[in-house]
């Protein structure tokens, strides 16, 4: 039973050490250099332009802009479907449910 602890706190320490020293082995140059992720700005235009730029200038504020724009946009094509079937005759307000 000791010798089963050991082992697996031996395997539980290797792989928690292996996301530390991994970097430092796969580096293949003498010094690390810094990613820059940006978005291709070069043959886009209009808002997908704007959308872009955004993403480039502040990652913060492109993801708060993205998680407040995502549910607004859904609940104004909600309403806009909500509408057109209304439209052609499907009442989704006054149904009897199946269930019953």
């Amino acid at each position: 039973m000791k010798r089963m602890r050991r082992l697996w706190l031996w395997i539980t320490g290797c792989a928690l050490l292996l996301p530390v020293l991994m970097p430092s082995i796969a580096l293949a140059a003498e010094k690390k250099a810094d990613v820059v992720i940006v978005a291709d700005t070069r043959q886009v235009d209009g808002i997908l332009y704007m959308w872009a730029e955004m993403y480039n200038a502040s990652h913060l504020f492109f993801a708060m802009v993205t998680m407040i724009s995502i549910p607004v946009l859904g609940v104004i094509l909600g309403f806009i479907a909500d509408f057109f079937m209304t439209k052609i005759g499907i009442d989704l307000e006054h149904r009897e449910l199946a269930e019953k």
